[in-house]
C-alpha cells in the first residue's frame, strides 16, 4: 500500500476526526433548520395582514395625535401649559400620513437566496474552516503523542516526505468534505428559499458570484486545516495548536482590540485578524471613524472611511500560511524525531 493511501486511511479512522466533523456537520444541519423555521413564505395573505396591521398603526397614531393635541389646548386654558411636553403651537401636533405606515414593515421575515446566501457562504466557510483547524491539529498531534510518527519514520525515514505526504492527505480529505457539505448547503438553501422566502432574480451573474464566494471559503477551510497542522507539528502535540489559537483569540484579538479602543487609534479593527477574513469572503470591508467628520457643502458629517479589500485579506492567509508551515517543515527537517 502507498504511503498516502495509508495517511489517508489512517486519517478516517481517527476517532476525534470522525467526531468533530460529525459535530461541524450538526451545526451546519443546525443552521439550516433554524433559517427554515424562522422565515416564512410571502403570499397575499402575508401582504393583506400586513397592511391590516399598518392601517392599525395608523389609526393609533391618529389617536394618539388626536388626544395629545386636546390636553395641548387645555393645558393652554387652564394656565399649566408644559413646553418641555408640548409645542408652542398646539396646531403642530399632527398624525403622521398614511403613506407614512408601511405594509412591508409588518411582514414576516423571509430568505431571499440572492441577497441572504452569500452570508450563507460565510457561515459555512466558518464552520468548516474551525473543523478544519482542530482535526490537522489532531491528526499530526495524536501522530507524535503516541509515538507513531518514530514508528513510521523506521521504515520511512524521509522525514519531509511523510509529513507533506500526511498533509496531502488531511487536505485530501478537508477537500472532500467541503465539496460535499458545499453542495448539500446550496440544495438546502434553495428548497429553504423555494419553500419559505423567493430565488427571483438570481441570474447566471449572481451564481457566478456564489461561486467565487464559495472557492474563497474553500481556500479558507483548507489554509485553516493547514495552519492547524504545522503548529501541532511544531509543538508535537494537538495542545500546541489549540493553545496557540487560544492564544491568538484571546490576547491578539480581544485583548488588542480593547488596548487599541482604550488609546483610541483611527481604525481600530485593522490590526484585528477577523476584519481581514470577513474582507476575503465578503470582497470588501469598509472602516468607519465617526470621530473625524467630514462635513458636506449640505452640513451633513461623512466619516472617514478605510477600505480593506480582499486582496489584503488574501495575503494574509498566504502569509500565515507560507510561515507556520515553513517552520513546521525546517523544524522537522533539522531535528531528531526521538
Amino acid at each position: 500500500m502507498s504511503l498516502f493511501k495509508a495517511e489517508f486511511r489512517r486519517l478516517l479512522k481517527r476517532r476525534f476526526v470522525r467526531y468533530m466533523t460529525l459535530g461541524g456537520l450538526l451545526v451546519l444541519i443546525a443552521v439550516a433548520v433554524g433559517t427554515f423555521a424562522t422565515n416564512h413564505k410571502i403570499g397575499p395573505a402575508e401582504f393583506a395582514a400586513a397592511e391590516q396591521q399598518a392601517e392599525q398603526q395608523y389609526r393609533e397614531n391618529v389617536r394618539w395625535a388626536t388626544e395629545e393635541k386636546k390636553q395641548c389646548e387645555q393645558a393652554k386654558a387652564s394656565g399649566n401649559f408644559d413646553a418641555n411636553r408640548f409645542p408652542a403651537d398646539c396646531s403642530q401636533i399632527s398624525p403622521a400620513p398614511r403613506d407614512a405606515f408601511e405594509a412591508r414593515w409588518f411582514l414576516p421575515s423571509t430568505f431571499d437566496f440572492r441577497r441572504q446566501f452569500e452570508d450563507m457562504i460565510t457561515a459555512w466557510a466558518a464552520i468548516l474552516a474551525l473543523v478544519a483547524f482542530v482535526a490537522g491539529a489532531s491528526f499530526i498531534g495524536a501522530e507524535w503523542s503516541t509515538g507513531g510518527m518514530m514508528n513510521l519514520l523506521l521504515w520511512r525515514p524521509q522525514r519531509l516526505r511523510v509529513l507533506l505526504t500526511k498533509l496531502g492527505a488531511l487536505l485530501t480529505g478537508l477537500l472532500g468534505v467541503a465539496l460535499v457539505t458545499a453542495a448539500a448547503w446550496v440544495g438546502a438553501f434553495w428548497a429553504i428559499a423555494s419553500l419559505r422566502g423567493t430565488t427571483e432574480k438570481t441570474t447566471s451573474g449572481v451564481w457566478q458570484s456564489f461561486g467565487l464566494t464559495g472557492l474563497r471559503g474553500l481556500a479558507v477551510v483548507l489554509v485553516a486545516g493547514a495552519v492547524g497542522f504545522a503548529l501541532a507539528s511544531l509543538g508535537r502535540h494537538t495542545a500546541m495548536a489549540l493553545g496557540g489559537a487560544l492564544g491568538v483569540m484571546v490576547v491578539g484579538q480581544f485583548g488588542l482590540g480593547i488596548v487599541l479602543n482604550m488609546a483610541g487609534v483611527t481604525f481600530a479593527e485593522a490590526w484585528l485578524l477577523p476584519t481581514y477574513l470577513l474582507a476575503w469572503m465578503q470582497k470588501k470591508v469598509v472602516l468607519q471613524d465617526w470621530d473625524a467628520c467630514n462635513a458636506t457643502y449640505t452640513g451633513e458629517c461623512k466619516p472617514a472611511t478605510m477600505e480593506i479589500v480582499w486582496q489584503d485579506g488574501g495575503t494574509l492567509l498566504a502569509v500565515g500560511l507560507a510561515l507556520t508551515l515553513g517552520a513546521a517543515l525546517w523544524m522537522m527537517r533539522r531535528r531528531d524525531v526521538a
